[in-house]
């Protein structure tokens, strides 16, 4: 009996040890288990958890935009063929025009132009003093040049009638380039930018003019553009001074919502007002311009400005570049190919342009300018 109850005493001891030994190694996988899940969850604590915190950093985007004058690619019928527009494209290709301006245009983000004339083979033509028309193929100088797009509210792109208008915009659309004016609006993406160009035949300053800017602008607005840019066909030509319509039309367009107003028509250069932290460029002048063989004023300059955005926002950020140009090459006449001038024909130029933009109001400008 004692034998047994020996036994008995031995194999409850060995049962106890074992059930210990089973509890110890469940506790040993519970807290592996813990270990596990702690080892692959991120810590919120110390430097990751002020990581998670921190607002995402937005991107400043940087656009520039570069705005000249009348374009016209072709002559008015009557005109002597020789040194004509079509005669140099006939001499030295269509190549010649854009040497000097593309280097310029095909380095910034998006570029305008007022373009003065048709493109069309159509005859029937409007009864007026002078009536301008290139060959459709002319389109692809504005592709060479680094143009995007062009401004057709003026008063020669229906020099040959409604036949000639739509020819324009259909040698344009086979070039892939850009065109607003009348009814059209432009709204084009750059670099997730949305920029949107209008332009405006500027005679008159009333309710319905007024009414139509304000309009467009605040249904490119709607669908999203980040940048406004106005273009005006105004003034009066040969003035040097813009006159109080185009003051108070371009001061009008500003408060409206546009970021920047350029301007074409006077053929030659007129003053930079900012206004309200905005700049109206009243006329850029003549640029590549077959309509006149040799004027006597060749000045002329590209207007840049580069806008920075900020989530979708313009910022206060100002920054303007102006180009001192002449409309030709050479000095004796006019050979269609813009130039850019260097050293003291461009200092001159620059102080024109200072000295006219006085002339309007204080030239605060030059605050922004870029320094080349």
């Amino acid at each position: 009996m004692r034998l047994i109850n020996v036994m008995f005493m031995i194999v409850l001891f060995m049962f106890l040890c074992a059930c210990s030994t089973m509890a110890s190694k469940t506790e040993d996988n519970r807290t592996q288990t813990t270990a596990d899940k702690t080892t692959k969850e991120p810590s919120l604590n110390g430097h990751q958890k002020n990581q998670e915190r921190e607002e995402p950093v937005v991107k400043e985007i940087s656009i520039t935009l570069s705005a000249a004058g009348d374009v016209t690619l072709g002559r008015d019928e009557n005109y002597e063929y020789t040194n004509s527009f079509d005669h140099e494209a006939e001499k030295n290709g269509i190549h010649f025009f854009t040497q000097n301006i593309a280097p310029i245009f095909k380095n910034d983000d998006f570029t305008t132009v007022n373009l003065e004339t048709t493109l069309t083979t159509s005859t029937q033509k409007a009864v007026k003093k002078f009536r301008f028309r290139g060959d459709p193929s002319y389109a692809k100088i504005l592709t060479l040049a680094g143009i995007e797009a062009v401004n057709l509210a003026n008063n020669h792109t229906h020099d040959y009638l409604q036949k000639g208008y739509e020819d324009t915009i259909t040698s344009l659309k086979r070039e892939n380039i850009g065109y607003f004016g009348y009814e059209h609006k432009l709204l084009t993406t750059i670099k997730g930018v949305k920029i949107g160009a209008l332009g405006y035949e500027g005679w008159g300053d009333d309710d319905a003019v007024r009414t139509q800017i304000s309009n467009d602008i605040r249904s490119l607005r709607e669908e999203g553009a980040n940048i406004i840019l106005v273009h005006f066909h105004w003034g009066e030509e040969r003035s040097y001074v813009p006159n109080e319509i185009q003051k108070s039309l371009g001061r009008f367009t500003i408060d409206s919502g546009a970021d920047l107003v350029v301007g074409h028509h006077p053929h030659v250069i007129q003053g930079i007002e900012e206004y309200k932290g905005k700049f109206i460029v009243y006329s850029l002048g003549n640029f590549m311009f077959g309509g006149n063989k040799n004027p006597s004023d060749k000045d002329t300059f590209i207007f840049q400005q580069t806008f920075y955005v900020q989530n979708g926002q313009l910022t206060d950020r100002k920054e303007i570049n102006i180009i001192p140009f002449r409309i030709s090459s050479v000095t004796t006449r006019n050979n269609y190919q813009p130039t850019p001038l260097e050293g003291e024909d461009a200092k001159r130029v620059k102080t024109r342009i200072f000295d006219l933009s006085a002339k309007i109001n204080k030239p605060t400008w030059v605050t922004y300018e870029v320094k080349n």
